[in-house]
């Protein structure tokens, strides 16, 4: 039963991935539609995060309250109704308005999925498992791909996805059981205990090495996220390549994490979370070394695909060793902050390097990158220096 239930949250997270890579393959076409500048994606996109930031904070208290299966449930069913609403909206204020419960969704089932698995799966289940999420974030653009060539429109394309997340939702409604009887489990192992009371911000804040692995997330989420938004813009404006081609290069960075995340869940058998995260950090440095390179668009292409794949193993190595570090008892309030810092560093970092581009110069890219890469290496020595400590 155990295993049916590593199945069900298998689904879960490729329907996690499918919504997020929509709103970039549909809006060339809706920010026609809607008669509104190109760039009000941003608000959009900055909505959802902060709904998300919101939810991840209060994942901790959500979960202590209900369990992990009817709050996974409940914030799927949320998205759905959200991507309906998108299907259904004919103005960009109405976007932005079913963009409200789409974040507060998003970041409720991330968060509590995340601690659910670090809590009861091996290492290499977190990587498969977001690898997974890897696959639905590729899916989702031919799913809005075959709703616009088919003629259908970008409304049908939510409206799929929206159909897909319902049907998740029922299965995650009958699968309730399953989650309760694990979450018996857990209760009964800590009988004679008392019952653990939701964190507040500034408690969790306190723990040792809490604000080293918030700072570390953060990091590691604005230097994937810039990596992504920006890696065709620095191949066309500084090395000279034609947009098409520069697409088809920065496609190979979201295949590196895919990839890398599948030959990780193989790796974990041998190393551990924090290895797992060097060895991650230690490809980053090598792509960015690459593209600082003078050299012709091969080394961009591997320095890309480096890139990926270092940070393919990264973020679930972080979730999956939350618990060791601070404590079952605390690791959903952890993981919520990790969310929230993780979300934050997504919505604020790529617009940061934006203004540098068009204010400095495009080419500073890789500098940026190295930037957040060196400070996500230090935070994270330094998360495991008082984590030690604290245990001793």
């Amino acid at each position: 039963m155990f295993q049916l239930l590593l199945v069900i949250i298998y689904l879960a997270f490729i329907s996690l991935g499918l919504p997020d890579s929509l709103l970039g393959s549909a809006w060339p076409t809706m920010y026609q539609e809607f008669s509104v500048p190109v760039s009000y994606a941003g608000g959009i996109s900055m909505i959802i995060a902060v709904g998300t930031i919101i939810s991840s904070l209060q994942s901790d208290r959500l979960t202590k309250k209900f369990g992990t299966g009817k709050v996974t449930a409940a914030s799927v069913l949320m998205t759905a109704i959200a991507l309906f609403g998108f299907s259904i909206s004919h103005s960009y204020a109405a976007l932005c308005f079913w963009a409200i419960p789409y974040g507060l969704g998003a970041g409720s089932v991330d968060a509590s999925l995340n601690n659910f698995v670090a809590l009861h799966y091996a290492s290499r289940h977190m990587s498969w498992l977001h690898c997974m999420w890897g696959i639905g974030a590729s899916l989702g653009p031919y799913i809005m791909g075959y709703a616009l060539t088919d003629g259908r429109g970008w409304n049908m394309g939510y409206r799929y996805i929206a159909i897909l997340q319902i049907v998740l939702t029922t299965v995650l409604i009958i699968s309730l059981p399953l989650w309760k009887k694990h979450e018996n489990i857990d209760r009964g192992q800590s009988d004679g205990e008392a019952a653990a009371k939701p964190l507040s911000l500034r408690q969790i804040v306190k723990i040792p090495g809490a604000k080293e692995v918030m700072i570390t997330f953060f990091c590691y989420c604005a230097l994937e996220s810039t990596a992504g938004l920006w890696a065709s813009s620095y191949l066309v404006l500084r090395r000279g390549l034609s947009a098409e081609t520069a697409a088809g290069f920065a496609s190979l960075f979201f295949m590196g994490i895919t990839a890398g995340r599948a030959l990780s869940g193989f790796l974990t058998i041998k190393l551990n979370d924090t290895q797992m995260i060097w060895l991650g950090q230690g490809f980053i440095l090598s792509g960015i070394v690459l593209l600082l390179l003078p050299f012709d668009k091969t080394s961009s292409l591997s320095g890309l695909i480096l890139v990926g794949l270092g940070c393919a193993p990264v973020y679930p190595s972080i979730i999956h060793s939350t618990p060791e570090h601070f404590g079952a008892d605390k690791s959903q309030a952890m993981i919520g902050v990790q969310m929230a810092s993780a979300y934050a560093g997504t919505c604020f970092m790529p617009p940061i390097f934006g203004f540098i581009a068009n204010h400095v110069s495009v080419s500073l890219f890789p500098i940026y990158l190295l930037a957040i890469l060196v400070l996500m290496a230090v935070m994270h020595k330094k998360m495991l220096s008082k984590v030690a400590a604290n245990k001793k």
